[in-house]
């Protein structure tokens, strides 16, 4: 017997404009003319709205709060991803080998960066390779070629002689590893929370910025003219009045620097998407925060000038096609969300998904 038929009818969100009144779900895959003609196959037939499923494109499988987790609390953090509706994830950077994750078809499709690469003494102990400058290029290169097509580069932290944020690279070092990137094939992206290291990594071409919370008029100019992509981790940011209290005693001007990109988040993120800045979700789950949050990221970005529409976009069909991945397209294995209610309404509805189905097969 063939297997069962998903027929969802209602609204069909196959792009921020694009909507039809029905998707079938066969063998797998997404089909807008239904089954043949004299199919003995079941059909199920939900009534809801449809979107694609949604991109996390910043977390980290395998990482929890103290470091690395072993193989069954990964598993639990992928499914916690898919349960929320991140169906694929882009996983920004581990120090821990996840590519077995990969091989699994009830977790979500993961993208790879490779590991972290700081400068020494310039991040999170234990987590990222930390280098010098000169040895940059080889370890760009190095990391390209483990990861899915992306590296990822701590861009700053806090100095703690200048006592702030402070970039962790010359710009000619950075300008030499993103030209090895690119030849390898690979886009970097880098974790920059202040001003400087954002204008640093634009003149040196790179591909995207996490964060992004120090992008200032001539930045915000710049990262539009050259198509620099962010992920903005909205949720995240808002520890930002944590680490300031944590480091106030011995480090006030960090303090207050945190304090303000904070207080100003949203604005910069409206000047960016006001400017054309490509902007996507990703939560920075695997860190202090947990998986599972990119739905409460999407409601955050939809408190900026992307308004719901921009948000929703943010998760699903922008990110999948900057990501190279399809998402409501005939003959795609289906990887789709049925909501009750158009989430396009309000963004709350996506902590809810009615159905989800991830490689063709209904998960929930």
């Amino acid at each position: 017997m063939s297997a069962p038929v998903l027929h969802v009818v209602g609204q069909v969100h196959v792009g921020p404009q694009e909507t039809r009144d029905e998707v079938w779900v066969i063998d797998g895959r997404i089909s807008f003319s239904g089954p043949a003609p004299g199919s003995a196959a079941e059909v199920e037939t939900v009534r809801g709205h449809v979107i694609p499923g949604m991109v996390d494109a910043h977390a980290h499988l395998g990482l929890g709060p103290g470091g690395p987790v072993d193989e069954d609390r990964a598993v639990a953090q992928g499914y916690a991803n898919r349960d929320a509706g991140a169906l694929l994830i882009r996983d920004a950077g581990s120090p821990v080998d996840n590519r077995w994750a990969q091989d699994r078809d009830d977790l979500p499709r993961l993208i790879r960066a490779g590991r972290h690469i700081a400068r020494t003494k310039r991040y999170i102990p234990g987590v990222a390779h930390e280098v010098e400058p000169d040895q940059l290029v080889d370890y760009v290169r190095q990391e390209a070629r483990a990861g899915d097509g992306w590296v990822k580069l701590v861009g700053d932290w806090i100095d703690r002689d200048r006592g702030d944020l402070a970039p962790c690279w010359p710009v000619d070092a950075l300008t030499a590893a993103v030209a090895a990137a690119h030849e390898e094939g690979a886009r970097v992206t880098a974790h920059c929370f202040g001003e400087q290291s954002l204008a640093d990594f634009a003149a040196a071409g790179t591909d995207c910025i996490e964060h992004a919370s120090g992008l200032v008029p001539d930045t915000v100019e710049a990262f539009a003219r050259q198509g620099i992509a962010i992920v903005p981790t909205l949720i995240n940011i808002d520890n930002f009045t944590n680490f300031a209290a944590a480091g106030r005693a011995k480090f006030p001007s960090y303090a207050a620097h945190m304090l303000d990109l904070h207080r100003r988040r949203y604005d910069t993120i409206s000047a960016a998407a006001e400017a054309g800045v490509p902007i996507y979700a990703g939560t920075d789950a695997g860190g202090q925060l947990p998986h599972g949050l990119i739905a409460l990221e999407v409601i955050e970005l939809g408190k900026t000038a992307l308004g719901a529409a921009g948000a929703l976009a943010a998760a699903t069909w922008n990110a999948r096609q900057w990501l190279g991945y399809p998402g409501l397209e005939e003959g795609a294995e289906a990887d789709l969300l049925v909501y009750l209610d158009d989430p396009r309404d309000d963004l709350r509805m996506l902590i809810r998904p009615h159905r989800i189905v991830l490689r063709g097969r209904s998960v929930r």
